[in-house]
């Protein structure tokens, strides 16, 4: 078939690469316009605009998917199928109408569950023992329309968002170029998504990523992990922000004197340093105070000032 692919971050980039190796002709990429990135915030393309113009390919950057020549243009290329991944906007129903198989979403959940634009995020901050990925024909209403496949994916432990979603990233686009294929083949029929079981995964902001120390560790560990690498977990000292990387619970090994540390109080060790909760400790990992690198806890626990109790805000 032929097909234009819609996508934006790096986790799109293994779909891209999944259709370019497959028998479909790639016609062109969406994605997003430039955007600011790294520490300078200077525009820059995204990974998938980078992929696409390394393969030669066209690309269409639109500033709004319902713009009258982004709609002329994806009707003279004339796909039979539109695949996306994490595209980043709404496709209105103009666009939705022009490729005869539809436009074909791989999303990082299994549907019902968690739609929404943070769906790993999610999966971790509640707990989830088990996430995946569908592939759906996208309609109107967000993240509900008729489902094409899935896969299921354990969740580790100690997985980060990012951890996750590379994994998922990964299968997922085999999932996805398997599903256009059964969509050529005819072998492939969407079914309606369940009733029952619909949960939703709105973006998580800055603001949520704070760290409230009152919760039990459990929650402590899982909102940090879910936050890692974006928007990054944080608390408040001093005024300041610390960045937090992902953080462990405190076993009935470590030192007797953590029982006593309550919400947020610190307590700095020579190779560790612990910070209590609403129930056990935890552990911190790396940290990044504002304007400096990150660096082990232990390292920059050496830099706090002496004398009196630190405790996080």
């Amino acid at each position: 078939m032929r097909v234009v692919f819609a996508g934006t971050p790096h986790t799109a980039v293994p779909a891209l690469d999944a259709l370019l190796a497959s028998r479909h002709e790639v016609a062109a990429v969406l994605t997003r316009p430039d955007a600011p990135a790294g520490r300078g915030r200077r525009l820059g393309p995204s990974p998938v605009a980078r992929r696409a113009a390394a393969a030669g390919l066209e690309l269409l950057r639109p500033a709004r998917p319902r713009d009258p020549q982004f709609l002329d243009r994806l009707r003279q290329i004339a796909p039979d199928c539109c695949p996306m991944v994490a595209y980043g906007a709404l496709i209105p129903q103009a666009a939705l109408d022009i490729p005869r198989h539809g436009w074909v979403n791989l999303h990082f959940s299994v549907l019902p569950a968690w739609r929404g634009a943070a769906p790993v995020q999610h999966a971790i901050l509640h707990g989830d023992d088990v996430t995946g990925a569908t592939t759906f024909r996208v309609v109107a209403e967000l993240d509900a329309g008729p489902v094409y496949g899935v896969l299921t994916e354990p969740v580790r432990p100690d997985d980060t968002t990012g951890a996750l979603l590379d994994r998922l990233a990964r299968s997922g686009a085999g999932l996805l170029a398997g599903t256009v294929d059964g969509i050529e083949a005819g072998t492939l029929q969407a079914l309606p998504q369940p009733a029952e079981g619909v949960s939703f995964a709105p973006k998580i902001t800055p603001d949520d990523a704070r760290v409230d120390w009152k919760l039990p560790g459990h929650a402590v560990d899982r909102l940090v992990r879910a936050c890692t690498p974006q928007p990054g977990a944080w608390t408040e000292l001093d005024g300041a922000r610390l960045k937090l990387g992902p953080v462990s619970l405190a076993g009935p090994e470590d030192a007797p004197a953590l029982r006593s540390l309550g919400p947020g109080e610190v307590l700095a060790g020579r190779r560790e340093v612990f910070v209590g909760t609403g129930s056990r400790p935890v552990r911190l990992g790396e940290v990044q105070a504002e304007g400096k690198r990150r660096m082990a806890a232990a390292d920059w626990a050496r830099g706090l000032r002496a004398g009196g109790p630190v405790r996080f805000g």
